[in-house]
């Protein structure tokens, strides 16, 4: 039988050298993103609810002012998805990737980071998966993390709250995800994302304009989720 997820790196998080786990799921029925492979980054020896409820989540979220254990608005629902693929992944459900597998996911799309910051992560364990990959996404908050390996933003959005980080990725040649109140302009060079401009609603699969330096423009879209109200104190503070 194919595998339908597998394991994709185990070792200490690049932000602050405790363990993590990163595990890709080949398939998905996310309204947003569409049928794209997914990646999970999350610590291996707490489940990733109770990381928050501890403050662990910083090894898989790192500097991101939207983390649920800094009172942020994350739209991750970690209790459902991310919980059960770390039980999953407890229960040793999930076998090693082999070339042999990077040969039959051959054009696949693929979401780095689906849960966690892919900066956590080796650049080298994303190398491959890239590669193969038809089309990507991928965002980053630890663009300004000291450990941060700057190759991420050759296929991350940088994820940004501020217009002033826009300004700076800009002149560095790096695009922008920008989460903003609705009523807040774009900015110059930014389109709104094309799932959040109402009735086309184009998936992520089909648009695959969040790929990092060789995206032709960045991305704004709308703070949403059930902790949305939350962005006003990130967004005060950002200010």
């Amino acid at each position: 039988m194919t595998p339908n997820s597998y394991l994709l790196y185990e070792g200490p998080s690049v932000l602050d050298g405790e363990p993590v786990v990163a595990i890709a799921t080949l398939r998905s029925s996310n309204r947003k993103t569409g049928d794209m492979i997914q990646t999970w980054i999350m610590r291996n020896d707490v489940d990733p609810v109770a990381a928050i409820k501890a403050h662990l989540d910083e090894s898989v979220c790192g500097f991101c002012p939207a983390r649920h254990a800094l009172g942020g608005h994350c739209y991750v629902n970690v209790g459902q998805a991310p919980l059960g693929i770390w039980r999953s992944y407890q229960a040793g459900r999930y076998p090693a990737i082999t070339r042999r597998a990077y040969r039959k996911l051959q054009g696949r799309a693929v979401r780095f980071g689906a849960y966690g910051d892919p900066a956590a992560v080796p650049y080298d364990v994303w190398k491959p998966l890239l590669d193969i990959s038809g089309t990507h996404t991928g965002y980053t908050h630890q663009h300004q993390h000291p450990r941060f390996d700057p190759r991420i933003a050759e296929f991350c959005m940088l994820s940004i709250e501020h217009p002033l980080d826009y300004r700076q990725a800009w002149t560095r040649g790096e695009r922008t995800f920008r989460t903003k109140h609705p009523d807040d302009p774009l900015l110059q060079g930014e389109i709104l994302c094309p799932y959040d401009g109402g009735a086309n609603e184009i998936q992520c699969i089909d648009c695959s304009m969040c790929k990092g330096k060789d995206a032709p423009s960045s991305i704004a879209i709308d703070v949403h989720g059930s902790r949305a109200k939350r962005y006003d104190i990130i967004f005060k503070e950002a200010a």
